[in-house]
């Protein structure tokens, strides 16, 4: 290594040009860089149509009920829209009946939900999400359902209960060449965790 006096101030000059450009090249690129280092945004929530509406219609007696199945039922959709029946007479103690249109991007699915309001304050409530599956039964029953307990009803039709989970079943309706899946909720005296 060459320690004359020239040698050394062409090493300090290199050094800060190196420190000047990473410096510039910094500078130019800090828009960039900021674009690159923040995390992308979220993707917004979709608009929750069925709590909407019920909003809209005066549906108060059952709709944290309402607003937590649907909550999950448009989890992770790109659309969803509602069909929707109550007594308009008396809509802020009704049962209401609403079957939920959800888009996903690889497909699309049905969810019923049943709100009934009880007189001692709380909701019975009925959740059914239905699709369509491009695989047979007795492959997603392999693979979902391993440790559930398998009832055949009809030649066609399994329904799959969760021993730890008594208020809720999974039927598969044998229709080639896929499988129609019925994922089903049902609770009574349902309130609003506290």
């Amino acid at each position: 290594m060459n320690h004359t006096p020239a040698a050394n101030d062409r090493t300090q000059n290199t050094r800060k040009c190196v420190a000047m450009l990473l410096l510039a090249g910094a500078a130019m690129g800090a828009g960039a860089q900021n674009v690159l280092m923040t995390p992308p945004p979220k993707p917004a929530a979709p608009f929750n149509t069925l709590s909407a509406a019920a909003a809209n219609a005066g549906l108060t007696a059952c709709k944290p009920a309402i607003d937590r199945l649907s909550s999950l039922a448009i989890s992770g959709t790109q659309a969803n829209e509602v069909l929707l029946d109550w007594d308009r007479k008396r809509p802020a103690s009704s049962p209401v009946f609403s079957l939920t249109g959800l888009e996903f991007s690889n497909g699309s699915a049905a969810m019923s939900i049943i709100t009934v309001p009880e007189s001692a304050g709380g909701c019975t409530v009925a959740a059914e999400r239905i699709s369509v599956a491009p695989l047979s039964c007795q492959t997603i029953a392999t693979q979902e359902l391993s440790g559930y307990r398998a009832t055949r009803l009809l030649k066609t039709l399994t329904v799959y209960s969760d021993p730890k989970e008594g208020n809720s079943t999974v039927s598969l309706i044998d229709s080639p060449p896929g499988c129609l899946v019925i994922r089903r909720y049902v609770e009574f005296g349902w309130k609003p965790p506290r």
